[in-house]
């Protein structure tokens, strides 16, 4: 019984020598673990409750770039819509052709921001009733038997030569009031197509366009009118029909 104690001693004792490493390395990985954490000497201290250096400098870098996305995007904020320069327009009728040829050399040199349309127009000598000019010929004689079947008479076909070609002519006025007379008297009967146009001489004079930024169209028409003093503006609207 005392041999079986001792026995048992010795083994305990063998083991826990062999343990320690007196007898040579362990074969425990946990046992070299448990020795290396118990060298207080090798512990040292890296923060007390503070992010790593690393991290720290990530985080400044973060908020830099985000002040600067957010001062751009105030910047976008602020800018204003870039507004474009309202035009306006003004017609100048009746010039002789050497005046609207000063008006257009004081745009070219003076008001370069303004752009002039020149036409030439001669005076009104009367009006007619007419319908437009039609695509060709079998057009306009079918349209002159359409209004032969509403019961109207009067009228006359344009040369192809004329200035409207194929248009049919129901009628020349001296006045206004007669031409829209005999328009209503048409229509009277059926005829929807025909209107009123002005009748004129050959182009004696010239109209002047004129479309620049409203903002300096008060000098323009200072410069024009010391330049013409009889010149008269006015707003620019459709053009009007102009006939033969």
């Amino acid at each position: 019984m005392r041999i079986t104690v001792f026995l048992l001693l010795l083994a305990n004792l063998l083991l826990f020598v062999w343990t320690q490493g007196y007898l040579g390395a362990s074969v425990n990985p946990d046992a070299r673990h448990l020795a290396q954490q118990l060298l207080p000497e090798r512990v040292r201290i890296v923060s007390r409750g503070e992010p790593p250096p690393t991290a720290k400098k990530k985080t400044e870098a973060e908020k830099v770039v985000e002040k600067v996305v957010a001062s751009a995007a105030d910047n976008e904020g602020d800018k204003k819509p870039v507004e474009k320069p309202v035009e306006s327009c003004q017609l100048w009728s009746k010039l002789a052709a050497g005046d609207a040829e000063q008006v257009e050399r004081l745009l070219t040199e003076r008001f370069t921001a303004f752009k002039g349309q020149r036409r030439n127009v001669g005076e009104i000598t009367g009006y007619w009733v007419f319908i437009p000019p039609l695509a060709n010929r079998e057009e306009a004689v079918r349209k002159v038997a359409e209004l032969q079947e509403l019961g109207v008479t009067d009228y006359f076909i344009v040369p192809s030569s004329g200035s409207r070609p194929l248009a049919v002519s129901l009628g020349a006025y001296r006045g206004e009031e007669a031409a829209r007379a005999r328009l209503e008297a048409l229509r009277a009967k059926g005829v929807r197509s025909a209107r009123i146009g002005e009748r004129r001489s050959e182009p004696t004079l010239s109209t002047l366009e004129i479309h620049g930024p409203e903002a300096d169209m008060g000098a323009l028409r200072e410069a024009i009118v010391a330049l013409l003093p009889k010149a008269e503006a006015a707003p620019c609207s459709a053009p009007a029909e102009v006939t033969p």
